[in-house]
């Protein structure tokens, strides 16, 4: 029978918790509430795999949904390790129920990893930092400063509602751009198979009528002819020209230009500027509001932000604030962020809520992003429909020249 461990408290609002067989976890909640417990959470130590079998708690065999580390496992990981250790129960206790239950084959085995080595000696964050590729740097370095300050529950919820948001951030984004992508793909993939197929149709037509075609005609099926006659090499050489762009772009030197190029763009450039910002105001708020000292979340945040010539701007503004000056004045001479950052931020050291202004900077950001997106997608639309009529309005009229010329020489 499975074994399900318990959190519950009592009308005075005690925690307790423990470990109960029964079938399911609605009979262990009915049975805790009858006994007037008020269930905190029910978490299944080891589960039955397909075809009935038992979870083997040793290699996690029947539980697996997936291979990879995916954000809603950290997230939901966070949660329960929070969760666990404000009820009381050991790190090492709550990583062996943890293990038991999570989809990822991978994570499985990590989490594996760090009770070994916990049990070895280690410290969580010791144990975590060797697994960089599941872990950041912003997680070693949290869970390390929860683990000092003896705080790490609240850490751990605070790192979760952190990822839980950025998460939620980013599925927005890709929610917003999926329709353009969408529409984008379809409306050339409809003008190459034009191009591909129905042009020519008409062009062996009109080869039967002896007749000169129209300028419009005879350049849409030059057009046509290249585009069937070269396609294999056009998309040969756009496939060679992305991967080396894309190798460029990963030395340090073509990251900086790909960024300065983005950031320069009209319009898309303050976009991306935002989202950069949103991110670095995201982790600073997170990190310092989890009692991380300022050089230390500027040195995290630089490692961790994503883009190169934001890591460099804090690089510089962590150098300015070990000199003693405050972190407002760097970020106005970096030219980077806007007046309004740069008050904020102000205030914030002044009235010693800088954990609360950067939230706020970031809800701003966050906004705007999506305000962006909103709109672009809005107006991507309409300006993608009147594209795609026009170009295919002048492929009709091109198709059809030949035949309203014909009938009128037919006619005369």
């Amino acid at each position: 029978m499975p074994r399900f461990f318990y959190i519950t408290r009592d009308n005075q609002g005690r925690k307790s918790s423990g470990t109960e067989e029964g079938f399911s976890q609605d009979e262990i909640v009915s049975r805790l509430q009858a006994r007037g417990l008020f269930v905190v959470n029910v978490i299944s130590e080891f589960k039955d795999g397909p075809g009935g079998s038992k979870l083997d708690a040793k290699t996690g065999k029947g539980q697996f949904k997936h291979y990879r580390v995916t954000s809603d496992d950290l997230v939901l990981f966070c949660r329960q390790v929070a969760t666990l250790l404000g009820a009381g129960v050991t790190i090492l206790k709550s990583l062996e129920i943890i293990s038991q239950q999570v989809p990822s084959r991978k994570f499985f085995a990590v989490l594996k990893k760090l009770q070994k080595d916990m049990e070895a000696g280690l410290s969580l964050h010791e144990a975590m930092s060797r697994h960089s590729a599941v872990f950041s740097e912003l997680w070693v370095n949290l869970v390390e400063s929860g683990e000092a300050s003896g705080n790490l529950a609240m850490v751990l919820n605070r790192l979760a509602t952190y990822l839980e948001r950025n998460a939620a951030f980013k599925k927005k984004i890709i929610s917003a751009l999926i329709y353009p992508a969408i529409l984008m793909f379809a409306g050339f993939g409809a003008l190459l198979f034009l191009t591909i197929k129905i042009i020519p149709t008409f062009a062996e037509l009109f080869k039967g009528f002896n007749v000169k075609l129209p300028f419009l005609t005879q350049v849409l099926v030059d057009i046509s002819y290249f585009t069937r006659t070269n396609l294999l090499y056009f998309v040969i050489i756009t496939a060679v020209v992305v991967f080396l762009i894309r190798r460029y772009v990963r030395t340090r030197e073509g990251r900086k230009q790909y960024e300065k190029l983005k950031f320069s763009l009209p319009t898309f450039g303050d976009f991306f500027r935002s989202l950069v910002i949103e991110r670095f105001s995201s982790e600073m708020s997170t990190l310092v509001e989890s009692g991380v000292p300022i050089l230390y979340s500027l040195e995290i945040a630089e490692h961790s932000v994503g883009n190169l010539t934001m890591a460099n701007i804090i690089h510089t503004i962590k150098e300015d604030v070990r000199s003693g000056k405050s972190l407002s004045q760097p970020l106005s001479r970096s030219g980077f962020f806007e007046p309004m950052v740069v008050q904020m931020v102000a205030i914030g050291e002044e009235i010693g809520e800088l954990p609360q202004m950067f939230k706020k900077i970031n809800a701003f950001y966050q906004d705007y992003v999506e305000t962006f997106l909103t709109r672009f997608t809005a107006m991507f639309e309409p300006i993608m429909l009147i594209f795609m009529g026009v170009v295919i309005g002048i492929m009709v009229i091109g198709m059809f020249l030949p035949i309203f010329q014909i009938s009128q020489i037919s006619g005369g």
